[in-house]
């Protein structure tokens, strides 16, 4: 059985999906399972349709208004660098309102719906593949796997959307009594789950580099320094699991070939630029490729 695996990471899942339109039309190959945390989670029910183009144009596409309903911060570009301000004043908005985040994604919710029709979803739902998405339980400190198959259309929606929502920049959501957020604040890289449900074969694509080349510069404001620490924690989390990973592989005979990004994409993967975007894309497809010169290469549209 072969698993998908997309990792975490805002933007840069723009190179997640050039590695898997590579690794499905160039390499032909055909998975059982698909996981995502986060970003990841936005894209795997897409590539299970083997609907490439349709969300390569979705994904590159998106702007912090596709996303924020009420978006927390500013972008403010200097010698060609992108840094986050506060937005006092939709911050101010938000907690006025009674709400328990810095900003609102309830666009995001939306664009979810438009991309991943009903129709869509029923395909998936009476097909053989199945899709999970990972989301973080809060209130009872645990990760939870939601898979396609057991939940309707809204709600699985839903929990592709809670998979995405950053926190505390973004919604938090209550749900069934419970409060949920970003799921790769418990998994970033979700192989274990992966191989737990039967997978002897894994590709995972890691949305950071596979060696730490970044020191990052001080912190500007209040947002900048959250960011850069859950930057760091994050970081922690994903390197735990893919330890993790490679330890269940090796004890369940499963193999795992895991995709890097091979340079630093971005400092802030909550900045969406659609020329940045649409090379990443065209990098993860090059990459891919360049990790299996054995066979032969074909060209994205």
């Amino acid at each position: 059985m072969r698993a998908l695996v997309i990792s975490g990471g805002g933007s840069k899942g723009a190179f997640a999906g050039g590695v898997a339109q590579f690794l499905m039309e160039g390499l032909n190959y055909d998975y059982d399972l698909f996981l995502g945390t986060s970003t990841g989670s936005l894209l795997i029910p897409h590539l299970a349709l083997n609907k490439i183009e349709k969300i390569r144009k979705v994904y590159t596409s998106v702007d912090q208004d596709s996303i924020f309903s009420n978006c927390p911060f500013t972008i403010q570009k200097k010698h060609g660098v992108a840094n986050i301000g506060i937005n006092h004043w939709n911050v101010f908005k938000n907690f006025y309102k009674g709400r328990k985040t810095f900003g609102e994604s309830k666009n995001l919710l939306k664009l979810i719906k438009r991309s991943f029709t009903p129709e869509e979803f029923e395909e998936l739902k009476n097909g053989s593949k199945e899709i999970i998405v990972t989301v973080s339980n809060l209130s009872l400190n645990q990760v939870e796997y939601k898979s396609i198959n057991d939940f309707e259309y809204d709600e699985f929606c839903e929990w592709i959307w809670i998979s995405c929502n950053y926190t505390p920049f973004m919604s938090l959501v209550r749900k069934h009594g419970c409060e949920y957020a970003d799921g790769g604040l418990g998994s970033m890289v979700p192989i274990e789950e992966a191989i737990n449900r039967g997978a002897t074969h894994v590709d995972a694509v890691i949305l950071h580099t596979e060696v730490t080349h970044l020191n990052r510069m001080p912190s500007k404001n209040a947002f900048s320094l959250l960011t850069n620490m859950f930057a760091f924690m994050l970081d922690r989390i994903e390197r735990q699991n893919i330890r993790i990973g490679k330890l269940v592989a090796g004890h369940m005979d499963a193999t795992i070939n895991f995709y890097y990004t091979p340079t630093i994409l971005t400092t802030n993967s909550l900045i969406f630029d659609e020329e940045k975007m649409n090379n990443w894309w065209r990098s993860g497809f090059d990459y891919a490729r360049s990790k299996n010169v054995d066979l032969s290469p074909i060209e994205p549209e």
